[in-house]
Order: structure tokens, then C-alpha cells, then sequence
């Protein structure tokens, strides 16, 4: 079990890694080994608490596959080892972020005082730009 919140835990089942190769400098290495790294997160499988589901698969966007699978790849390392660690701490990092509830937002007005005020403004810097032109009109 991979440990995601402290209420919150993924199962090592629901994950599966596939290796290739990486594209990009490291010479010779680069076309003989797979070191670049596909993790990818079966939601079936995964026995994740519904809003949790919902949320991430909002976060997920191109990541989600057709197949209810997220997939995040990582190629920046030369090493198999870190690539592996760079995937699953993306995964659990992307998991960790959707289990945030997000705030309730409750959509308000601009109060009176609040309208009286940007008009005075506007008027004060109406004032000031008609100064400036030599048309003194106050």
C-alpha cells in the first residue's frame, strides 16, 4: 500500500509500469536501455472514495485514457531507479491534490460605498487628464 493522506491509501495492484526507451542526449546509453518510465493508474482497480474519483479525473485532462487509466511518463533521468521514483511521486502528488475539497465560493456584488468610490476615482482621473490637455474645465 502506498500511503497518499493519512486516511487515504493506494493499492501497489492498481499500478503498473511499463519501460522504454527515452528519447533525448545520454548517447550510446539511450539506444540501448530502457530507462524512460510509463506509470500507469487503473481507477477501477484503484478503490478510490467517489468525489476523490471525480476530482482527479478533472486534474488528470490528456493524462486520462479512454480506458479509465491515468498514465504519467518520466524520462528526465539517466537512470531507470530515479525515472521510477519521478513517476510515482508525480502519481501520488497528482493523487494528494484531489483529495483537496475545494472552497465553497459564493459569488458577491461590490457594495455601495465600494461604487461610490471607483466613480469618484474615474471622475477625479477624468479631472486630470482634462487639465493636462490645456482645456481647463473643471
Amino acid at each position: 500500500m502506498i500511503r497518499i493522506t493519512r486516511t487515504l491509501s493506494l493499492d501497489e495492484r492498481a499500478l503498473t509500469e511499463t519501460f522504454l526507451r527515452a528519447s533525448g542526449p545520454g548517447g550510446q546509453n539511450v539506444n540501448k536501455v530502457e530507462t524512460a518510465v510509463q506509470l500507469r493508474l487503473s481507477l477501477d482497480r484503484a478503490d478510490l472514495p467517489p468525489p476523490v474519483r471525480a476530482r482527479l479525473e478533472r486534474l488528470a485532462g490528456r493524462r486520462l485514457t479512454q480506458a479509465g487509466e491515468i498514465v504519467i511518463s518520466a524520462q528526465e533521468h539517466r537512470s531507470q531507479e530515479r525515472n521510477r521514483a519521478a513517476a510515482l511521486e508525480a502519481m501520488v502528488d497528482l493523487l494528494r491534490r484531489a483529495t483537496v475539497v475545494p472552497k465553497h465560493r459564493v459569488a458577491t456584488k461590490p457594495g455601495k460605498a465600494a461604487k461610490e468610490r471607483r466613480l469618484e476615482a474615474k471622475s477625479h482621473r477624468s479631472v486630470v487628464k482634462r487639465t493636462r490637455s490645456g482645456r481647463i474645465e473643471v
